[in-house]
């Protein structure tokens, strides 16, 4: 009887609630029962917490003390907890920085195998930063007038097109060989701007290489300046990193 209540309600027209009708669009979303059912509920709730806190403050012994009345306060009726800043030890500090040391040693590490991977995809192509001189190909001939003369081309035994490459400069007997088809603009342009993505993010890592690598050195000096032994600066420059000098004490 029961299977047959179940099969007799999934025929059974599904009843929508009506929407708000037009006329009265401008006073937003009509109401429906479950909607009043979710909003009475949290009116309850915040009435029955409103009375607990009355029921407690009627409640309350005016001569109870408790020890954490002594570091709090009021401001603006507002309770404030005055907050105790624990200092930690020498060892607890320097332990510390050995943490962060080692943390940022990893991390580096980490950089410095994604530029490797970076580089060697790449083979440092043609980079556009001038900073870096170009590479040079230097050919020696025996005399002045074969140097005048000298032609980069037939030297090389390729096109005068491919002589200021400095990769993938094929010979003029393998371009015979092999049908070399003229590569659309569009599949140009797209590889050009990933090349230079490639590069812009290579110097980003580079650039964090280094920045990281400063800031380990600086903390390791930290750490070695917060051990005992006597020391001098003997570097006073503000834009560099301070250099000290220990004194030297005999081990026993």
């Amino acid at each position: 009887m029961a299977s047959f209540e179940k099969a007799k309600k999934s025929y059974q027209r599904f009843h929508k609630e009506r929407g708000q009708v037009k006329s009265r669009k401008q006073y937003g979303l009509l109401e429906k029962h479950k909607d009043y059912v979710l909003r009475a509920r949290d009116y309850h709730k915040k009435q029955n917490s409103l009375k607990l806190l009355k029921e407690k403050a009627l409640n309350r012994n005016p001569d109870e003390f408790y020890f954490k009345m002594i570091s709090n306060k009021t401001k603006d009726g507002v309770h404030t907890v005055k907050r105790i800043n624990k200092k930690h030890t020498a060892e607890a500090l320097k332990l510390m920085k050995t943490q962060d040391i080692n943390y940022i040693n990893s991390k580096r590490f980490m950089e410095a195998k994604k530029i490797e991977k970076l580089q060697a995809n790449l083979h440092l192509l043609g980079d556009e930063d001038n900073s870096n001189p170009p590479n040079q190909h230097i050919i020696f001939v025996d005399s002045k007038k074969e140097a005048q003369s000298f032609d980069a081309a037939a030297h090389f035994d390729t096109v005068p097109e491919l002589v200021s490459r400095t990769y993938n400069r094929p010979r003029k007997e393998t371009l015979k060989k092999h049908l070399i088809q003229t590569p659309d603009d569009q599949i140009v342009q797209r590889l050009e701007k990933q090349r230079h993505r490639c590069y812009e993010e290579l110097r980003e890592r580079i650039e964090r290489e280094k920045k990281m690598k400063t800031v380990s050195e600086e903390l390791e000096l930290q750490k070695h300046l917060m051990g005992k032994g006597r020391r001098t600066k003997i570097q006073n420059d503000d834009k560099s990193t301070p250099v000290y000098r220990w004194k030297k004490e005999r081990k026993r």
